[in-house]
């Protein structure tokens, strides 16, 4: 597993559409990503900061469904 480095919000969010995320929405600095999966939707809720701390790259990674590996490739 790729060691995972520190991003931004906008790197974080160029990563999922590369993947089939689409913006659904945005609420002040906090974007929402949206997929359709056969196994249901997907989403995640990624904050437009300078840089994300590891933590809560992790915790969106884990809401999209999207490992460290794949991100770290589309990156």
């Amino acid at each position: 597993m790729p060691k995972l480095r520190r991003v931004s919000g906008q790197e974080t969010i160029r990563a999922p559409e590369r993947l089939g995320f689409a913006r659904v929405r945005q609420r002040g600095s906090h974007v929402v990503l949206k997929k359709s999966t056969p196994g249901g939707d997907k989403g995640c809720v990624v904050p437009l900061h300078r840089e994300l701390a590891i933590g809560t790259l992790r915790g969106i990674l884990r809401q999209a469904g999207v490992t460290p590996d794949e991100f770290m490739e589309h990156l």
